[in-house]
């Protein structure tokens, strides 16, 4: 039950004592925290988006919400507590970002939303009917790719704190789209395996119940990463006009 979500990793799920009595976790019971902490997510994007001054949060929320989500992963019983608080701090970061991105191309946000649900509810269609098959082989592919997608981000980030850039991540060129097209695919391809391990942990019928909002956590932290990939994707394609 591998997954390249470091939140929803082996080593939190082995780490979790299993409940032979009592209420378990179900994966109607996730998707209701799910959709509770998009709702918050949402709402504190939207008062940020509203109100620019805020924007200065951006740095201590993206710092915070990093934090909360370790503490999370080393403490799974918190996750009740913690997850809503993950999720309004994220969505500080995601109204900070999309108002800097909206300023520069009109409408972009509102189409950077409508893909990232449609690419999750599209791919939860395609994984249900099982036209998206969750192999071994899949799991090592993607989680490899997404480890060596950080690894550049890493190299990247501290390339830059030497004076030097990567200016092909940032252009409108072919090759930058064509980057951030294999990225986009792969922050996809992590919220299937996110599916597959919620529906397999839940089966399981071992899992305590707060562990539904622990995944909720894990499933939203990638949906913000799609979200923010196919914003960059956008404002590439917007360059080009």
């Amino acid at each position: 039950m591998r997954t390249a979500n470091p939140v929803l990793s082996d080593r939190v799920f082995e780490g979790v004592r299993p409940v032979t009595s009592g209420d378990v976790m179900t994966v109607d019971g996730t998707v209701n925290k799910t959709l509770i902490a998009l709702f918050l997510t949402m709402i504190s994007a939207y008062w940020t988006y509203g109100n620019p001054a805020a924007i200065q949060l951006l740095i201590p929320a993206l710092v915070g919400g990093l934090i909360v989500a370790l503490v999370t992963s080393f403490k799974t019983s918190l996750a009740p507590y913690t997850t809503p608080v993950y999720a309004l701090v994220q969505g500080v970061v995601l109204g900070g970002i999309s108002f800097m991105y909206e300023s520069l191309y009109e409408g972009i946000v509102t189409q950077a939303v409508f893909l990232t649900f449609g690419v999750m509810f599209g791919l939860l269609l395609a994984y249900k009917s099982g036209v998206i098959r969750v192999t071994d082989t899949f799991k090592r592919i993607i989680i490899a790719g997404t480890a060596g997608i950080f690894l550049f981000y890493l190299v990247a980030m501290i390339a830059r704190l030497f004076g030097a850039s990567f200016s092909f991540m940032h252009d409108s060129s072919p090759l930058s789209i064509g980057i951030s097209l294999f990225i986009c695919g792969f922050a996809a391809m992590n919220l299937v395996l996110d599916f597959d391990r919620i529906e397999q942990y839940a089966k399981s019928g071992s899992a305590p119940k707060y562990m539904e909002w622990f995944c909720a956590l894990g499933l939203l932290a990638t949906l913000i990463w799609l979200y923010i990939e196919l914003l960059h994707l956008l404002s590439k394609l917007r360059g080009r006009d």
